[in-house]
């Protein structure tokens, strides 16, 4: 008895409950469980592949997008942020030669042309752990 329970739980465990509080009112063949005239609408049963992924958490994006839009203020009153955040960075501009098109009377010509490309990296070899004022604690 003791490995039946073990094994149902285990299987029980990779799966989640939508988060959504409305996910139950959501009228659609996939939420529809019971017989004959005992039928209910029920929060989707979402399978969790072990990933930490949004997913295991809503069963789509309607349902994620409600829980948003409802709880967005108290999401973010979990970690408020109150000054920006930036990164040390590096620009560099190069210039280098480019071509385009040109189209007339039925025909293409390749033009040259001075491009000018923008690359930015970041300075400090510590990135993701770079100093962030936003979560600083006072």
């Amino acid at each position: 008895m003791q490995n039946a329970l073990e094994k149902w739980e285990r299987k029980m465990s990779n799966y989640n409950w939508c988060h959504n509080p409305d996910c139950h009112t959501i009228e659609t063949q996939s939420r529809v469980r019971g017989s004959g005239d005992n039928k209910v609408l029920r929060t989707r049963k979402i399978k969790s592949y072990g990933t930490d992924s949004i997913w295991t958490y809503f069963c789509n994006n309607n349902c994620l997008h409600q829980f948003l839009n409802k709880f967005a203020r108290e999401i973010a009153n979990i970690r408020p942020v109150n000054k920006p955040s930036e990164t040390p960075i590096k620009v560099e501009k190069t210039k280098e030669e480019s071509y385009r098109y040109r189209y007339s009377n039925g025909e293409s010509r390749r033009v040259p042309y001075i491009s000018t490309r923008t690359t930015i990296s970041r300075v400090d070899n510590d990135w993701p752990f770079l100093y962030s004022p936003r979560y600083e604690n006072n």
